[in-house]
């Protein structure tokens, strides 16, 4: 998705502040020009922040997926998640339940009786584009090995179901009719494969049958089969935490995946320091291979210096299930703007039935957060976390010459900001173009007076547009806002 605008950018800063500066008349001042030029170097600094992100590991120091392709991957903001398979016949957990609420043998055989005659691609990616969302990322191998595509390396896949069409190739294709990129969730873990060296719940096989040579070799064919056929923008990888599987391979693999399609994103868990484990907020060690962060079911801590993505379910379980509880209009829309307000992306899950279809009550809901988006985008999309930290009742956002505040609560009336010096605000309105605010500027601060209540009781978006590019503001780390 390329940006028309180009204040995130270092080059496009540098253009069009020395424009900037060229209408005005103070440009001869030597004095003004010495300031222009700090400036300037002051944004580069602060741009170049966002472009940091990890690589190919430390076998591979320099191997990284291009900038631009990052650039792109943030700014989308909003994707869908697809946990789907057979195991939705049960409804119970993917993978997770095999060996568990589900014998190995009728998990490994629901398969056969996998017939999702109402699946419609085209529906599914309607579902995402209603809902404000940029890319899908599906779920082409989970942890128990079934395929939703048809690869010649396995028998058990899609194609030898009931069903017998691919899934994935259908996804793909609609995907591309609707302006929408498609992403492919690999699991490393197979606990079905004879060759992977990790048994899990009730399974009984010996281990010294397993040979993960012969395993790992079966991924990279898959892996290459995935990329060649179905031209997948990002690989979501997961299951790398088990003892099987080893930090070389995981740096193996990266640089692997990058002779295939050299600009393909990769999240962490292609190795094994997984953010999941940890938190969002501490250094990535450059050991480890992989290009952003995936911090599971919570909402990742602020951090504008390495890419993350939040993984979560709209409802409670990531496959279907009957009647699980779904997540409020609130809590989905304000998930989002948490996420976005720390610097993240949203990856929201959905969990299709066995017929193929996505639940109403699921489409509804997204449709809800797509129907906000629709009002409020531009303060979600292609935008940084910032400058301020997000709290409870407010988070904010930031491009081109403009800081939006999302207010998510009625808690203050009032609401005293610190703000740098030299930075005026030009404009303050309400996204939506129908209610009013005022905002009173002094020194050191700013308080955005709001009205009571506010415009939408859910998230409302304020617009601050600035004398200066939005990043000449930097991060202000103070939380008692």
């Amino acid at each position: 998705m390329n940006s028309t605008n180009d204040w995130s950018r270092p080059r496009g800063l540098f253009k069009k502040y020395i424009l900037i500066s060229r209408q005005t008349s103070e440009y001869q001042n030597l004095n003004y020009r010495i300031k222009s030029v700090l400036l300037i170097v002051t944004i580069l600094f602060l741009g170049n922040l966002y472009a940091q992100h990890m690589g190919g590991g430390e076998a591979n120091p320099n191997l990284k997926s291009p900038k631009q392709a990052i650039n792109n991957f943030t700014a989308m903001r909003f994707g869908m998640f697809i946990h789907w398979g057979p195991v939705s016949l049960r409804g119970e957990e993917i993978g997770w339940s095999r060996g568990k609420q589900i014998p190995i043998e009728e998990y490994d055989n629901l398969y056969k009786e996998f017939n999702p005659v109402l699946f419609d691609a085209k529906a599914w990616v309607k579902a995402a584009k209603d809902a404000g969302m940029k890319y899908i990322v599906l779920t082409t191998k989970h942890h128990d090995g079934f395929c939703l595509w048809d690869s010649k390396h396995t028998d058990y896949d899609i194609t030898n179901s009931p069903y017998k069409k691919d899934v994935a190739k259908q996804l793909a294709v609609e995907c591309k009719k609707q302006g929408l990129l498609f992403g492919a969730y690999y699991s490393i873990a197979d606990w079905k494969h004879e060759h992977y060296a990790t048994r899990y719940a009730n399974d009984t096989r010996p281990l010294e049958t397993s040979d993960m040579t012969i395993y790992f070799q079966y991924m990279k064919d898959q892996l290459k089969e995935l990329i060649e056929n179905y031209d997948p923008f990002l690989i979501w990888f997961d299951g790398g935490w088990e003892d099987a599987y080893t930090h070389e391979m995981g740096m193996e693999l990266y640089a692997y995946l990058r002779t295939l399609k050299k600009d393909i994103i990769i999240n962490d868990r292609i190795d094994k320091e997984i953010e999941a484990m940890t938190k969002t907020d501490q250094p990535r060690s450059s050991k480890y291979a992989g290009d952003y962060l995936t911090p599971e079911q919570r909402i990742g801590e602020f951090n504008t210096n390495t890419p993350w993505e939040t993984c979560m379910t709209i409802a409670k379980q990531w496959a279907w299930k009957p009647n699980d509880k779904l997540k409020s209009k609130k809590e989905c829309i304000q998930t989002l703007l948490q996420t976005v307000g720390g610097d993240g992306n949203l990856l929201f899950n959905v969990g299709p039935m066995p017929d193929g279809r996505i639940e109403q009550r699921q489409i509804d809901r997204l449709k809800e957060m797509g129907d906000w988006l629709k009002i409020n985008g531009e303060a979600v999309y292609d935008t940084h976390g910032g400058p301020y930290l997000p709290t409870d009742y407010m988070v904010s956002t930031k491009k081109d010459n403009k800081i939006y505040i999302h207010l998510l609560n009625n808690k203050h009336q009032n609401i005293k900001l610190p703000f740098p010096k030299g930075v005026k605000i030009k404009k303050a309105y309400f996204l939506d173009g129908k209610s009013k605010v005022a905002v009173n500027q002094d020194k050191n601060n700013i308080t955005i007076i709001t009205p009571q209540p506010l415009p939408d009781p859910i998230a409302s978006v304020i617009v601050l547009e600035l004398n200066k590019p939005a990043n000449a503001v930097g991060i202000i780390h103070r939380t008692n806002y």
